[in-house]
């Protein structure tokens, strides 16, 4: 009757060992480590930075402990401090030849001092947020009126470009507000520009006016036209923000969105927000101009600006441009990676209505030959993309050449990087100290710990037996919960650890119904397996709806941003472990001690026993 399956106990005892393997890195500590990021757009963080690093690190004999390379950078952990700032320095001077003009990011840090193999099955400590770890806050609010303004002088280019081809009369394209105006003397044209526009930008809905002067056309943006320039927006800020934050060397910053138009940064362990806010804010500019032909055959480069070009087998070309500039960054509206008609990657641009025109004017007078697009960062300048102009071409065009899918995408990342898709401003600044985040950890920590003793202390003397095993229960409950936020993308934050002893004092609940009802099912003249069995079947009724209604609450509170996110994410994942580990685990516990006795005497349970 109070027997569970072999398999059963196989599965808890394999649950509890997974949560004691993804507990057991938060008790490790911090390895002081060295960590090298791209500190240049155009630089790449790649295996032969590894070797470099390596081999810079053996050659000045600085002993390290372990080396690794993932999608933020090369890692470095070193024994002791001393050897981190030798590294430091070291790795500054191998890896940065121009001071002027860093290509790589060298930062101190810390990382998990957890042994190779645990980090190997991605067992590692949990990500504390801000206020435990200390760091910088910033929310950004994205200014969305200049982004939708962008596009629809985008589509005023595009609108003019479109009647033009097709020969259609018209008095003015204007933008007033939110809406595009074209105005027509004559009612057929305007009805042959309906359908010429409509097929051309369908991201616009129109209708057909009279304003007394003649006929016109008024053009405004589909909701869902709108809501993706939005997103588009959204997503681009944040992507430029996550390659400026490499500068900063942080292992584990939060970019998020957050409401509609806002991004949240959080920068744990910097606390510096004037060097933040610098990185934040940096730009870099993009300029097009053609490439100096006569030059690149003669090796003559007087007269000439010469750019390094960044290109992906890694052989240096200098690449003479004319000084003339075609376009600037700021005239870029949008870059996406797609494919041409040969299905080959290429990179879609879109320009605004005067890089439209002037693009048009050059590429009509210069087909057949090269133009560059020169990255500017830091004062300096790199050719992203050097390509033959095919055919003229306007406010939209393709980038074609030698690229694979991954470098389109980069290269219309790097593009749109030359200015944000919409601008920005820091709203709200934050700096948390690293005293006061350890403090916050201790007292999250001491909190919690007096917490379950209270508890142990109560179910113990109040329910004998049963209240120890609902203890251990308990004490799993935490380690399951513990486990589960070391091995998911979460971050632990101060409302999480309000979260935790919530969770507490929530979990011991299900076991005092069960307790209780085990002590009615006696005193009703039960036998202790029958009694035992229907304290849990009975109890579960209760205990299952209390939570689910329960977890409704914390799975709503999960749309709110900020730290009442972090205190549902922990609440809800505490109602699961609780619902396991009061109801399955005591029950498993309770089984090998009682199941497999066929008659039990002197069972007790607090101040009610059976005899």
């Amino acid at each position: 009757m109070n027997r569970y399956p072999t398999w059963g106990y196989v599965l808890i005892g394999v649950a509890i060992a997974l949560a004691f393997l993804y507990t057991v890195p938060n008790f490790y500590g911090e390895s002081p480590a060295v960590q090298v990021a791209a500190g240049k757009f155009t630089a790449k963080v790649d295996a032969g930075v590894l070797a470099r690093v390596e081999e810079a690190l053996k050659k000045a004999s600085i002993p390290y402990e372990r080396i690794q390379f993932d999608a933020v950078g090369v890692k470095v952990r070193f024994a002791d401090s001393d050897a981190q700032l030798k590294a430091y320095d070291l790795l500054n001077q191998a890896l940065n030849p121009d001071k002027e003009s860093p290509a790589y990011a060298v930062a101190l840090n810390l990382l998990p001092a957890s042994p190779n193999w645990m980090a190997a099955i991605k067992a590692t400590p949990m990500t504390l947020g801000l206020d435990l770890r200390g760091g910088v806050h910033f929310l950004l609010q994205v200014n969305m009126e200049e982004a939708k303004k962008k596009r629809l002088e985008a589509f005023t280019a595009e609108i003019r470009q479109q009647l033009r081809d097709k020969n259609i009369r018209h008095t003015g394209v204007t933008r007033e507000g939110d809406s595009l105006r074209v105005r027509f003397s004559d009612a057929a044209m305007r009805a042959k520009a309906r359908d010429t526009i409509a097929a051309a930008v369908p991201d616009l809905t129109l209708a057909e006016r009279d304003d007394g002067q003649g006929g016109m056309l008024v053009a405004t943006l589909r909701a869902e036209a709108l809501k993706t320039i939005q997103e588009s927006a959204l997503k681009q800020n944040i992507s430029t923000l996550n390659n400026r934050v490499n500068g900063l060397g942080v292992s584990e910053p939060v970019i998020q969105q957050q409401g509609a138009d806002r991004i949240a940064v959080q920068l744990p362990g910097v606390q510096d927000p004037v060097r933040a806010r610098e990185i934040l804010g940096r730009t870099a500019t993009l300029e097009v101009r053609l490439v100096d032909e006569e030059a690149m055959r003669s090796g003559n480069h007087t007269g000439a600006d010469v750019f390094p070009e960044n290109r992906r087998d890694g052989v240096k070309i200098l690449v003479p441009v004319k000084r003339q500039v075609v376009l600037t960054g700021d005239q870029f509206i949008n870059a996406a990676a797609t494919f041409d008609n040969d299905q080959r990657p290429a990179v879609s641009v879109d320009l605004d209505p005067n890089g439209g025109k002037v693009m048009r004017q050059v590429t009509r007078e210069n087909l057949k030959k090269q133009m560059a697009i020169i990255l500017f960062e830091k004062g300096k300048g790199e050719a992203i993309s050097v390509a033959t102009i095919q055919g003229e071409f306007g406010s939209r065009f393709q980038i074609t050449g030698n690229f694979s899918p991954v470098e389109t995408t980069n290269l219309s990342l790097l593009i749109r990087s030359g200015a944000l898709a919409a601008p920005m401003e820091i709203i709200e600044e934050r700096t948390v100290g690293p005293s006061l985040g350890k403090e916050n950890i201790e007292r999250g920590f001491h909190s919690t710990l007096w917490g379950f003793v209270a508890i142990v202390i109560f179910m113990s003397a109040y329910y004998a037996l049963f209240g120890v095993i609902s203890s251990v229960a308990l004490g799993l409950n935490l380690l399951f919960l513990v486990g589960l936020l070391s091995m998911l993308p979460t971050t632990l934050t101060l409302p999480g650890i309000a979260a935790i002893a919530l969770t507490l004092g929530m979990a011991i609940d299900a076991n005092v119904l069960i307790n209780e009802r085990i002590r009615e099912e006696l005193r009703g003249g039960a036998t202790p397996q029958a009694a035992i069995h229907a304290g849990y079947e009975r109890a579960w009724a209760t205990i299952f709806d209390s939570n689910v209604t329960t977890f409704i609450v914390g799975a709503s509170l999960l749309m709110v941003p900020g730290a009442v996110r972090g205190f549902a994410v922990v609440h809800c994942l505490g109602i699961l472990t609780s619902i396991f580990s009061s109801v399955v685990v005591s029950r498993a516990m309770i089984n090998l001690v009682y199941g497999h006795r066929r008659k039990v005497a002197g069972l007790s349970i607090g101040n009610t026993a059976w005899k």
